[in-house]
């Protein structure tokens, strides 16, 4: 999957469905059980998504860092896509956990691929002997990690770390936040701007955006070689500004800026080869 021409490389359409906050009253088409998220991949993946990025709830609908809980969702949604998805799981806090529980999670659950925070983990009480020590097992372990990462800051501070051999070398995945997480943000494609001038590695990179804007902004990242998130964790709107009917709407439309840009689209297999996935 390695190419030195960015347009040929084959895009990654990620599709996070639900997030740590929406409800089925903010969207009737958003999931949060482990039968409408398997439903949801199964659309998804159909309309081109290669992984999908999820969370789950507790019975009440709050958000869930529970190993057991991931493990039991993880079987439904495989049954229903085979191995046609990476399915990874959010390691957020979202008000509820703090690094040593998120850490914690992810260890028992060992799964195939897990989305991370830096900030989130990169606190005094983990320390970067913590960082290098967690970093390192899940390179030893073969998870597909993707890092997240909310501005130029972050960007510098993964730098710093990598520099320092905090952060093994591995085939990790960066995620460009683009805006903020405030009631009616709309993202812009020049949010990306920062991101690229600070970062100083090779690694492969994604973004994720807010609003009606999010087809833009992915539509950017992938010409100039980045990666694509799209879902109702983020937005609920078609590049339009109508509300999206399902999240396939919002893979259906990454998948025709890719189209348009020449450039294909990434299968659950490209992105195990390419990030040495189990």
């Amino acid at each position: 999957m390695t190419t030195t021409n960015p347009i040929a490389d084959p895009l990654i359409v990620t599709v996070a469905p639900n997030g740590a906050y929406k409800q089925p009253s903010d969207h009737r088409a958003l999931p949060i059980t482990s039968e409408t998220l398997a439903a949801t991949a199964k659309a998804c993946r159909d309309a081109g998504a290669a992984m999908l990025h999820m969370h789950i709830r507790e019975p009440d609908g709050r958000h869930s860092l529970d190993a057991e809980g991931y493990r039991q969702a993880l079987q439904v949604v495989r049954r229903a896509v085979g191995d046609d998805m990476v399915l990874q799981v959010t390691s957020e806090a979202a008000g509820r956990y703090q690094a040593p529980a998120q850490i914690a999670m992810v260890r028992a659950l060992r799964p195939e691929a897990v989305s991370i925070g830096l900030r989130e983990i990169d606190k005094p009480e983990i320390g970067e002997a913590g960082l290098q020590e967690f970093f390192g097992w899940l390179a030893r372990e073969r998870v597909m990690v993707q890092v997240i990462l909310y501005d130029a800051a972050d960007v510098k501070r993964w730098n710093a770390l990598r520099t320092a051999g905090v952060v093994p070398d591995a085939p990790w995945f960066l995620l460009f936040v683009l805006g903020r997480y405030t009631a009616g943000q709309q993202s812009n494609p020049r949010d990306l701007v920062p991101f690229l001038t600070a970062q100083e590695g090779s690694e492969p990179w994604a973004v994720c955006a807010f609003g009606a804007t999010e087809n833009a902004c992915i539509t950017a990242a992938a010409a100039l070689g980045g990666h694509a998130r799209v879902g109702f964790e983020n937005n609920l709107l078609c590049k339009d500004g109508s509300v999206a009917p399902d999240n396939s709407a919002l893979v259906r439309q990454a998948a025709e800026a890719a189209a348009a840009l020449g450039r294909p689209l990434a299968t659950g297999a490209d992105i195990r080869q390419r990030f040495g996935g189990r």
